[in-house]
């Protein structure tokens, strides 16, 4: 039975999956990882990779890779997201990397990130017609549209990729703790700029949400002391419940904000951004809600690996 690791390095956090694709069950997961080194640091200024955020990720990676050499897989692969693609000598990162993976980490672009984001974030969902998938990372923001159905997923024509995201936005507009108004309307502009050129969707669209900040958002809503990603994954996140906590979380200090319950220490920095940019998107496409998954780039890149994307 092929057993397959793949690895999402992004913005704010590297995930690993390592899974098997059996007959009866399709896609299992056996290890599903997330760890916070936040590689994105000062990117969006500096346009260079943070030495200490390097080193962080590096060691989350040799983490990783002792998780991988202990499961034994067959199949390794790798992608790195927003951050590696914004910054320039990304090369001596990558090497390192690949000493310690076996494998080269692949430096995908935002509309490849979109489409890995379609495929991995649907599984196991159960959804039926046209859906809107988005993935707000530390970097950038996707969004991929398509229809999904007992037979099979498509993307109806280009995915969207936004220079918007929860670290990108944090760093670039927020100074003061907790954020004065005018630091959250500048995120607000920066979001409603990046969607103007963007059509919208036809009302009738399924939304489904992805990544760190929405999977956050819901454990706050559900009370998650401990992260149990069964529970998110295809729990409905409304928009009620979004402006509450972007209310709540854009009030609150720092300090405030990592006592908040579901609310992981080492994200309270960007969640407010985060929480905006779902916010902002979510009213600007008319939804009411949106289905959140657990799942996204590592899942998709298991089914290329396995070939049932």
């Amino acid at each position: 039975m092929t057993r397959v690791a793949t690895l999402d390095i992004g913005t704010n956090s590297v995930l690993l999956l390592v899974a098997e694709h059996r007959d009866d069950r399709g896609v299992v997961s056996l290890c599903d990882r997330c760890t916070i080194t936040r590689l994105g640091k000062g990117v969006d200024k500096t346009r260079a990779l943070d030495p200490s955020a390097v080193e962080r990720t590096l060691a989350c990676l040799r983490d990783y890779a002792a998780i991988i050499d202990e499961l034994g897989v067959d199949i390794r692969a790798a992608v790195a997201t927003s951050a590696v693609r914004d910054a320039s000598g990304a090369s001596a990162f990558l090497d390192a990397a690949q000493r310690i993976l076996g494998v080269r980490p692949r430096v995908i672009d935002g509309p490849t990130e979109a489409r890995m984001t379609f495929s991995g974030a649907l599984a196991g969902l159960g959804l039926d017609g046209l859906v809107s998938v988005f993935d707000i990372g530390g970097g950038s923001t996707e969004i991929v549209r398509g229809f999904t159905g007992q037979e099979r997923s498509a993307i109806e024509g280009d995915a969207i990729s936004l220079d918007v995201g929860a670290v990108r936005m944090t760093e670039r507009h927020v100074h003061a703790d907790p954020p004065h108004a005018s630091e959250l309307d500048a995120i607000r502009r920066d979001v409603r700029t990046a969607l103007a050129s963007v059509a919208r969707p036809d009302r009738s669209c399924a939304w489904v949400g992805i990544a760190g900040t929405v999977t956050t958002l819901c454990a706050m809503e559900l009370g998650l002391a401990e992260y149990d990603g069964a529970r998110v994954h295809g729990a409905v996140l409304t928009r009620e419940a979004v402006d509450r906590w972007v209310k709540r979380l854009g009030s609150a200090t720092l300090a405030e904000r990592r006592r908040i319950v579901g609310l992981e220490s080492a994200r309270a920095d960007v969640i407010v951004a985060g929480a905006l940019i779902v916010q902002e998107l979510l009213s600007w496409a008319g939804a009411s809600q949106a289905t959140v998954s657990d799942r996204g780039v590592r899942w998709g890149l298991a089914l290329e690996c396995f070939g049932t994307r």
